[in-house]
């Protein structure tokens, strides 16, 4: 039986039911209202301070297309354990783009038609990362980072920053393995060298250990291995191996050379032309009787790096004038198969006084650089990852992967669980594809953090590595010398670049001295013709502009 209320219980009700309803309205009601009030905002609605990791914000599924403009790049994002453990926890998965043939034409396309995937990882020294900016195709990093994610200024360095800042104020890309002057300072004495001048172990101890940093001695070494040893599984022994021959010359006939002869870059605060210095062009003479010998095989004018790779695994080469790291899983390989046939470095090529090799450190502008392109299809989104590779976590997670997975704090020092750091030491093929640590994924790498979570190096490795300590140098205010595409003298230096590619295996293929020099004195008479002192007088006051830099950055 239904009791009325009394007047005064009858108030009360209606007072309350219009401030639970008010309250409701002013909150959105309910569990709806506490959800929201618990989220935080996304986009450019974000109020992020600079000590805030931005890409925990927002943490939803998200594919980025992203290039290498590096053929040989082998990897796919999401099939090993570390690249699928960072999609877990930021959200972001990745869809690799690499060129099928020529890296050049493939970028020259993308940038002709204005249509570029989100991120583009390609060499500092590309002509292309200039004409990506001076085409307006690629987003201002500091502008990403001020309207969306203010913790890239806490996770980039200063030095980097301003190294790659541009004249209209704005940096358009970050650099991996990059050791500014500080960094030098810090880490100097364990920084190391890529390049090496390798031989086959059980080739060259069976020769007697030759000196080969004489041309006569290195033509003696070459011609000496030929006989004794002239295949190798059935398959004619290569002598000499080096980088491939391009439209624009050779790298092992160019720096890498050059460093090995000490070669000064500048004399007296001015530039050195270095391929006018006497004991590079004696050494490229030397190259040409090398050929007329018959010890250079026919193979490293047409090969590319797949095929080098294939014939390093096999062994083939008896000498190269190549990086160590490049070589890795094919030294494996080898080590696996006969611990003796691996390559070691040895002193190669060297001036006439015999002067000890100047080899290339990493320098403050770094391997490749990585930019973001105008058609990215998630600005907020693709500088808080960005800034997440390059902070000290997103190194962590990419060197290291998972804890408790891939890597553990073991005697107070985190590193690879045992079973990850022996694949890796064993077979860095298979360990890249299971695990994908360790660089795998290298576009954002920081040299100078991840040695402290490496395991150390062991054979086949460290012998190539420990030769380069104490012959390390930075060259970092050589840098960044030249100028772009489109200006005069970017144009000027295009055109040397390339009679400088036609030149270059012409001489060595020459069949006197004679004719080496006829093609020699053409060429330096081609090159002064197209303007190459304008070239050289821009390249001066760059390198002044460089020496400027890092001062400010030593002090």
């Amino acid at each position: 039986m239904s009791r009325k209320l009394k007047p005064k219980s009858l108030l009360m009700l209606m007072f309350a039911l219009v401030m639970a309803f008010t309250t409701a309205c002013s909150s959105g009601g309910g569990q709806e209202a506490e959800e929201k009030q618990g989220e935080q905002p996304k986009g450019e609605e974000a109020k992020l301070t600079k000590d805030q990791p931005g890409w925990s914000v927002d943490t939803s599924p998200i594919t980025f297309d992203w290039y290498i403009n590096f053929a040989w790049f082998p990897n796919k994002w999401g099939e090993d354990i570390t690249s699928k453990y960072v999609t877990k926890k930021t959200g972001v998965d990745i869809n690799f783009i690499v060129p099928a043939g020529n890296e050049a034409e493939k970028m020259n396309t993308m940038i002709a038609s204005g249509s570029l995937p989100d991120f583009i990882t390609l060499g500092w020294y590309e002509d292309a990362v200039k004409k990506m900016i001076e085409g307006d195709l690629v987003l201002p990093l500091n502008e990403l980072a001020d309207q969306y994610d203010p913790y890239f200024y806490k996770v980039t360095d200063p030095a980097k920053v301003s190294w790659y800042t541009q004249e209209d104020g704005k940096i358009y890309g970050y650099p991996n393995a990059s050791s500014s002057p500080k960094d030098y300072e810090k880490f100097g004495d364990n920084l190391t060298s890529t390049q090496t001048f390798l031989v086959r172990k059980d080739m060259y101890e069976a020769l007697g250990k030759p000196d080969m940093r004489t041309p006569e001695g290195f033509l003696k070494a070459l011609e000496d291995a030929k006989k004794m040893f002239p295949d190798v599984n059935g398959q004619p022994l290569i002598p000499l191996g080096m980088y491939d021959f391009h439209e624009k010359g050779n790298a092992s006939l160019e720096h890498y050379i050059q460093n090995f002869l000490a070669v000064p870059y500048e004399k007296d605060g001015k530039l050195n032309d270095r391929f006018l210095d006497p004991d590079y062009i004696k050494w490229l003479k030397t190259m040409r009787q090398a050929n007329e010998k018959g010890l250079l095989a026919k193979d490293i004018f047409i090969d590319k790096r797949p095929q080098m790779e294939e014939k390093i695994a096999q062994g083939r080469y008896f000498a190269m004038l190549y990086a160590r790291s490049d070589l890795a899983n094919q030294q494996n390989a080898l080590y696996a198969n006969d611990p003796n046939s691996v390559y070691i470095a040895v002193d190669g090529p060297a001036n006439a006084k015999m002067d000890p090799p100047t080899l290339a450190g990493p320098s403050i502008s770094g391997w490749t650089v990585t930019l973001i392109s105008k058609n990215v299809k998630d600005k907020a989104r693709a500088i808080r990852f960005l800034d997440y590779l390059i902070s000290e976590e997103g190194q962590r997670d990419t060197f290291l992967g998972e804890k408790g997975v891939t890597w553990d704090t073991i005697d107070g020092k985190d590193q690879f669980l045992p079973e990850v750091s022996q694949l890796l030491q064993s077979d860095r093929g298979a360990f890249d594809k299971k695990y994908g640590a360790s660089h795998t994924f290298w576009m954002m790498m920081d040299t100078n953090m991840t040695p402290a979570w490496a395991p150390a190096a062991v054979e086949p490795f460290k012998q190539m590595e420990d030769w380069t300590r104490g012959k390390t140098h930075s060259f970092s205010q050589f840098d960044q010398l030249d100028p772009q595409g489109n200006s005069e003298e970017g144009i000027i230096n295009g055109k040397v670049l390339q009679e400088w590619g036609k030149a270059l295996p012409k001489m060595i293929l020459a069949k006197t001295d004679a004719e080496f020099d006829q093609i020699w004195n053409e060429y330096l008479a081609k090159r002064e013709s197209l303007g190459f002192a304008k070239v050289q007088e821009y390249r001066q006051k760059k390198y002044d502009e460089n020496m400027k830099k890092l001062a400010e950055f030593i002090k």
